[in-house]
């Protein structure tokens, strides 16, 4: 077993599964990946059965049904815990974050003894690709909207392309995480940094998927609203971190 682990949710990603996986094995760097399917009905999580009785680093996790996207993480991230993986990563099935920046991951979060290390996509610059502008402004309103109300300093706190060090999930208690969107993303990492943890950032370049369609809804923009206040009142009212 690698001490590194790729967790990727899958819905219906039939078309980029093989690929990305195939890109993950040939990455200078080990890692295992783990494949999180919510019964997907076009055969992806067949097609993950596949690739895990070919290549003794990927594994499967079935869900029953469609979840969110937060608690099929969390159902990874527990996964993960139980094996003993010291570096758990996030990422999307749909190459829209690029498995080459995986080794700039890890050597962040080592370089800076961070617990949480972030992918990017507006620290120092944008670097945004195939996305209408609309939705790169209702991104970068929602991170500004973030920071304003948590006081997190953080750049693109929406961002799915993580890298966590073992003791940084440890600390989160995941059956109380409640958001299950893009949210999601915001209130893990707040639970993180207000325990006084360290989170960097490392600058990437996102591309929006070509193939499939967005899991953006009205629903997961609304939860986000709404979530990022309690989290602030969780924090006792705080802008900064608890001593």
């Amino acid at each position: 077993m690698n001490k590194t682990l790729i967790i990727v949710p899958t819905y219906n990603e039939k078309d980029n599964l093989p690929p990305l996986a195939e890109r993950l094995l040939k990455l200078p760097v080990p890692v295992d990946m783990l494949v999180v399917d919510d019964n997907s009905p076009d055969g992806t999580g067949k097609i993950a059965d596949e690739l895990s009785g070919r290549h003794p680093s990927i594994h499967v996790l079935h869900r029953s049904e469609k979840n969110g996207l937060g608690r099929a993480y969390c159902d990874g991230f527990k996964w993960a815990l139980d094996r003993g993986y010291e570096f758990i990563f996030e990422m999307d099935g749909d190459f829209s974050h690029n498995p080459d920046d995986i080794p700039r991951f890890l050597a962040s979060i080592e370089k800076e003894n961070a617990d949480l290390a972030l992918g990017s996509r507006y620290a120092n610059g944008i670097r945004v690709i195939n996305w209408p502008l609309g939705r790169l402004l209702l991104s970068m309103s929602a991170a500004r909207y973030v920071r304003l109300i948590t006081g997190m300093p953080i750049s693109d706190p929406t961002g799915g392309y993580k890298c966590f060090r073992r003791r940084a999930l440890q600390a989160v208690d995941l059956d109380k995480v409640r958001s299950n969107g893009y949210s999601f993303q915001i209130e893990v990492t707040h639970k993180i940094w207000r325990q006084g943890m360290k989170v960097t950032e490392v600058p990437i370049v996102f591309t929006d998927r070509f193939q499939g369609s967005s899991k953006m809804s009205r629903k997961i923009v609304y939860e986000a609203l709404f979530m990022v206040w309690r989290l602030w009142i969780q924090n006792g009212l705080r802008r900064s971190p608890r001593k």
